[in-house]
């Protein structure tokens, strides 16, 4: 459990700090990538990392398609 909220004061300290545009989508990865990697063999920072990336990843991909949406109507 200290290793969960370690990992997840990390994601939080890297998102505030990159700014509310870049944190898209990290936050929620971060969380779901740290649960998954604790129960993994107790890697809950890797997990927070990549779940932060993945997620980011997705939020920017929605958030490109709904921008091309509005724009075509």
């Amino acid at each position: 459990m200290k290793s969960m909220l370690t990992a997840l004061a990390a994601v939080l300290a890297l998102t505030a700090s990159a700014g509310a545009a870049d944190a898209r989508g990290c936050i929620k990865g971060a969380v779901v990538g740290g649960v998954a990697g604790h129960f993994a063999h107790h890697h809950a920072l890797l997990g927070a990392a990549a779940g932060c990336a993945i997620g980011h990843h997705y939020a920017t991909k929605h958030y490109r398609e709904r921008m091309a949406l509005r724009r075509h109507h």
